[in-house]
């Protein structure tokens, strides 16, 4: 098993809190590391029929089955359990009671909110960033790891990578969104999802999508924030603190597993990345996915945003640490640009506070330099 950064995290809460929740996409390892972290606690699986009709229908008998020291499975498919878990946990006061996995964020979160506010710690757990695979897949290249993304099992087992995702889509579709949402037609929300994927890296432009597919911009946000609660995509925030400033104001789209968004545009095979028109906003994904990672994974908590203005000036990222300002580039090419901090330089003139530069680029030397930092795509995190 590849140990997961956030584990230590994760066990730490359960020291102080009756419930620890770790939520995140379909397949990014949740119940191995609950099972990992916790191996003495007894587990159920909510996905099972039989103990999902026990919760359901007699959730008082089954809390008493399971009084204490249990990893509760899938909980998002019985949420009349919650407010059980909170009577029960508020009466024995036991820290780590009960540890609760789940795929489908709102449903939970819907749920914690009502009634577990204040006895749960949450962790999202997302698929592998390069810093956990690099512990036992050394050798892998930048497009390798763009090809094949984060899902655990693609590395524990030796699987045909095209009938995973295969899978992983399907059952997606007719599972997850199936509870999450009524969609009449999901072949629709299937092309809505490839879509979607060939404008990973991009502002999210929801007329566009709209357009595209024959359906209401209403709709596509709905979709969009389908994607979003499962896990699949994260929306990056522009930077405004300067509300008289002409800035941008639309989010930008990132998926947050570039093997996934591959597969969803038609990359069946690592040799058609290198020459792929969306080779540029892959990259990209990819080095804002880790980004993402590794603040949960560390539980640091900057704020990562991107800056433009309505004159183009963009910085891919900013990332907000109190009165601490990072802008990076980020370029795919394995050359160093001629003027690396150009645009940067432009963009920490307008800003109110101090910015420390970075260009985060496809090649593997790390440079300091008059203005900033070149930095190596293999030390993405240097960022922050």
């Amino acid at each position: 098993m590849i140990k997961r950064i956030i584990a230590p995290h994760v066990k730490k809460a359960a020291k102080g809190f009756p419930l620890v929740g770790i939520l995140g996409p379909r397949q990014s390892g949740k119940t191995t590391l609950a099972r990992a972290i916790f191996p003495g606690y007894q587990y159920v699986n909510l996905e099972l029929p039989g103990s999902r009709r026990f919760a359901g229908e007699d959730p008082e008998k089954f809390l008493q089955k399971y009084p204490k020291y249990t990893i509760i499975d899938e909980v998002q498919r019985v949420p009349e359990l919650f407010s059980y878990l909170q009577v029960k946990t508020d009466e024995d006061k036991i820290p780590g009671q009960y540890i609760l996995t789940g795929s489908q964020h709102f449903l939970l979160l819907n749920r914690v909110t009502q009634s577990l506010a204040g006895r749960i710690a949450l962790f999202n757990l997302y698929p592998l960033s390069f810093e956990e695979i690099s512990q036992t897949h050394k050798n892998l290249t930048l497009d390798q790891l763009i090809y094949q993304g984060g899902y655990p099992k693609l590395y524990a087992q030796n699987l045909d990578i095209n009938l995973w995702y295969n899978s992983y889509v399907q059952t997606y579709l007719e599972r997850d969104i199936s509870q999450l949402n009524q969609i009449a037609d999901l072949p629709l929300f299937e092309k809505f999802l490839r879509l979607a994927a060939g404008r990973t890296g991009q502002l999210l432009n929801l007329s566009a999508l709209a357009g595209s597919l024959g359906i209401s911009h209403n709709t596509v946000k709905a979709w969009i924030n389908l994607l979003v609660v499962s896990g699949l995509v994260k929306l990056l925030q522009p930077y405004y603190a300067n509300l008289n400033k002409r800035l941008i104001k639309t989010p930008k789209l990132y998926f947050t597993d570039t093997g996934l968004a591959c597969w969803l545009i038609g990359i069946n095979a690592v040799n058609q990345l290198e020459t792929h028109p969306l080779y540029g906003a892959l990259f990209e994904t990819f080095i804002v996915s880790e980004i993402f990672k590794h603040l949960v994974n560390h539980q640091i908590h900057s704020r990562p945003y991107f800056f433009r203005d309505r004159r183009g000036l963009e910085a891919d990222l900013l990332v907000e640490n109190g009165t601490k300002l990072t802008l990076a580039e980020i370029k795919s090419s394995q050359t160093i640009p001629a003027s690396p901090f150009g645009r940067l330089l432009k963009i920490k003139a307008t800003l109110a506070k101090p910015a420390a530069l970075n260009l985060v680029y496809g090649g593997g030397e790390n440079q300091t330099r008059t203005h900033g930092r070149i930095i190596s795509w293999k030390k993405t995190a240097a960022v922050l």
